[in-house]
Formats: C-alpha cells, structure tokens, sequence
C-alpha cells in the first residue's frame, strides 16, 4: 500500500510539473493488442508526446535523464479509443427530445446550453476510463468547435468529427438553428451539402441510413450514393448508420467505408461478410445502446460500477424516471413503465441477433472497431466502454481481441494522421497509454481496473483525475 501511495504522489507531481521531459516507464508487462505482442519486464521511454522505444530491458536503455517509473506488477496498453460518441448529447433523460420529448420538464435549448458548457467534464471523464481518443459520429456544426477545443485542451482525448448526419429523415426537435440531423432529398442535394462539409475539413461524412414503411431502402440509395462518391472525391471517408441487414449492405455495395450500428434484424449472410471483408469495411458494433433507451424508459437501468463512479452525476440523476410528472411522462415511457418485461424482451431479441453476428464478423476477419454511441439516453459517456467490453465478450470474443477492437483496430477508424499514430506502443507513436493494477488478458472486466493514464506524454494518475472532475 505504501509504494501505491508512493507511486501516485509521484505521478501527480509529474503529471503537474513534467510535461515535455523524459519518461522511462519500467518493470511492467507491455501489451500490444493489434499483434498480440505481450513483453513482460518492459521498457517504454517517452519523449516529446511521442514513445521514442519500446521493448523489454536488453534491447531498451533508459536514458540518464528520464524521469524513471516503476511498474512492476502492472500492465501497459495503447490508450483506449472510443470510435462512436456524440459530443452533443449529454446522456441524460433530456437528450433526444425527438425520442422522448421532455421539453415541459426541461427545455432542450437548456439541455444543449448545459452540454456546451460541460465539454471539459466529458473531456476529464474520457480520460478517466482511459479513454485518450475518440471519434464523434454525427453532430451540429458546432462539431468542429468541439473539435477545435479537445485539441487546445490538454486534458482532453484526441476528436475526431463529423458534421451533421445526412439522413432519409428529419427530427425537428433537435433543430435549434444547427441541426444535428439534415435531412437530404436528391442526389444534388446530397453532394450540395457535402461540399458545404468538406468545408469545414471532417474526419468523417456520416449517412444515418433509416428505413422504414415510409422509407424504403432503395428510395434513399441514390442519395447514399451521391453522398459517398462526393466524398470520396474529396478523399472523405463515410459512415454509415444501418441496423438493417439490407440497408447495411446496400450502403457498403455503395461504398461506405464505416458501418457504425450492428444489423440487428437478421443474421449476417456469407456474401455480406465477403462483402465487408471484400471492401475492407470497418464496423463498429455498439452493443451498449441498444439497451440503453429501453431500460432507462422501463426503470431497469444497469449502470455498470465504473459508470456510476465516473459518470457525470448530474446526468446519471436524471435517468430515473420515476422523478418526472405523471403528467409529464411522454406516452414512450408511460407505456415502458406500464411493461417493463416487454422492454427487456425486446433487448434480449437485439442481442440474440448481433451478438452472434459480432462473433461472425470477428471469426471472419473482419475489422471491428470499439463504440459505445455515448450520449444517447442511458449511455454514459466514457465509462459506458466497459459495459462494451462485457458484451463483446457474451458475444464470444477473448479480451485480447477486445482489446484490439479498443485500440489497433479503433485507430483505423479513427483515420488520418492521428490515427495512424496511435493505438499501438511502438516507435514515434503518440504517448497515450493506459496503465493497469491487474492483468486485462485474464478477465476483461480487468480493462477498467486502471492506474494511470498518460496523454500525449502526460502523467495522470487516475484517482487524481477523478478528484478533478467531481
């Protein structure tokens, strides 16, 4: 208990006082999710940002003036990166006024005043589930501003945007002047509106692919396809929201580079895991959010413990829904309140369907990245990830395949400069790293029994950054 105690004091002066000055990081067993590499007594030296060498105590020296940690009994890993959140959406009851309209209770141009004000809080709470990259797939254009701070702010997690989703349809109540959601009519409107992205330079272009009675999919594939090939031409990658297996399809025979949801309505076909791996699509399952709405309109919520630990408090009160009026309950909730074993079973149905198609991607080889969708009613945002990894791993998966899904994998999604700089610990890489109390690859419920978080070569201790944003 002592050398713990020891240690923190250590990182917290560091972390207050070194910035830009060497870090020799020794003792510890290092982790490489994307190849599997595991170096028990390792040596990692930072320097700059950036990891100048990696590897065990023969081959690594640490440099005479490297401030030296000792990580004996820990484990090292690439920080965590979640690669689908949406910075304007808070999590809390409030959010998504067109799924469950609140605006008696509270007003949503109050609900969105709150969320700009709370960057940094969210931005704090990333790093403290060891979270040191994200990507935002879909917002207002206040996106880019959004951006634009993560990247001035050194407690902050790498962002990576998109702008607002171009969809089949509109959702009114979002729209305060800057809507999240446009909806897209032909083809040239499509490409009108893309260039008007490209503008502001996106990480990504985002597609939310809705299909119903009303919109079938071949009715919106033209635009689907407007949209990818505008994109593509201005070397934009495009993601794709499609829970369908036929519109999930339709959108990677497009050419959709992100498939951001799972097809939850049927099992995946042996021609459409030829197709993604055909097309090197990347998807990201986002298994947590599917309950999400579901049990928090029901009462049957299921934060995990490191959701109600660093979660924002604020948000996580709001989620009980038996505080609101009779009155003032929208018939979605009254009526999921009235059944709540119909809510479950609904969840339980999802599941039965992508849980086994995630397991078919992965046997496949196809590439999956990590995502939570954070920010929706009900998904935390930052430590909603480990509920992630438990259901990644009833689907079937190892946590070493988890953990690639989380980092090496991740950062593929994540794109660009950045993300081809980080989720790996090798020479040059960004210094964002995770440090454990307990070995991941036995239990990945071991994955948020977190240390230490460095970022960008900054030290922090974890319970210092839960200090901070309480």
């Amino acid at each position: 208990m002592k050398s713990r105690i020891a240690l923190a004091l250590s990182l917290s002066i560091l972390a207050l006082t070194v910035r830009a000055e060497k870090i020799a990081l020794v003792n510890g067993t290092l982790i490489n999710p994307g190849t599997s590499q595991i170096v028990q007594n390792a040596t990692i030296v930072i320097g700059g940002g950036n990891i100048a060498a990696a590897g065990d105590t023969k081959t690594v020296s640490v440099l005479k003036d490297a401030h030296v940690i000792d990580c004996k009994g820990k484990f090292i890993l690439p920080g965590y990166i979640d690669t689908h959140v949406h910075f304007f959406q808070s999590g809390d009851l409030f959010t998504r006024p067109d799924g469950a309209d609140l605006n008696s209770v509270r007003p949503y141009k109050d609900e969105v005043a709150w969320v700009k004000s709370h960057l940094n809080d969210v931005f704090a709470r990333y790093l403290r589930s060891g979270i040191t990259s994200v990507v935002d797939v879909g917002g207002p254009f206040w996106n880019f501003e959004v951006r634009r701070v993560a990247n001035a702010t050194e407690k902050a997690p790498r962002v990576a945007v998109a702008g607002p989703l171009i969809s089949s349809v509109s959702r009114q109540p979002l729209d305060l002047g800057d809507p999240p959601i446009v909806k897209i009519d032909t083809p040239d409107q499509a490409r009108e509106f893309v260039r008007k992205l490209a503008a502001q330079n996106p990480d990504l272009v985002k597609i939310w692919y809705i299909v119903d009675k009303d919109h079938p999919v071949d009715r919106f594939r033209p635009i689907v396809r407007a949209t990818i090939e505008e994109s593509h031409a201005r070397k934009l990658r495009v993601a794709v929201h499609a829970t369908e297996l036929e519109t999930a399809r339709a959108a990677v025979e497009e050419g959709a580079d992100v498939l951001v949801h799972s097809v939850i309505d049927k099992p995946v076909d042996d021609a459409f895991v030829k197709l993604l791996k055909d097309r090197h699509t990347i998807l990201c399952p986002t298994l947590v959010v599917f309950e999400r709405y579901g049990r928090t309109f029901s009462h049957q919520l299921n934060l995990t413990p490191e959701e109600k630990a660093w979660g924002n408090p604020e948000v996580i009160a709001s989620l009980d829904v038996t505080k609101i009026p009779q009155n003032k309950l929208p018939a979605r909730i009254k009526n999921a309140l009235a059944k709540p074993d119909e809510a479950l079973d609904r969840i339980k149905k999802t599941y039965d369907v992508a849980l086994p198609n995630l397991k078919t991607l992965e046997d496949a080889g196809v590439t999956i990245a990590a995502g939570t969708d954070a920010g929706n009613i009900g998904t935390i945002h930052g430590p909603a990830l480990f509920r992630e990894f438990q259901l990644m791993k009833e689907a079937g998966l190892t946590p070493m395949q988890i953990l690639q899904c989380a980092t090496a994998n991740a950062a593929k999604l994540f794109g660009g400069e950045v993300g081809a700089h980080t989720g790996k610990i090798e020479n040059g890489y960004f210094a964002d790293l995770v440090i454990l109390n307990s070995n991941p690859l036995d239990d990945i419920a071991r994955a948020s029994d977190i240390d230490t978080v460095i970022k960008n070569g900054v030290v922090y201790p974890a319970q210092e950054l839960l200090t901070e944003i309480r």
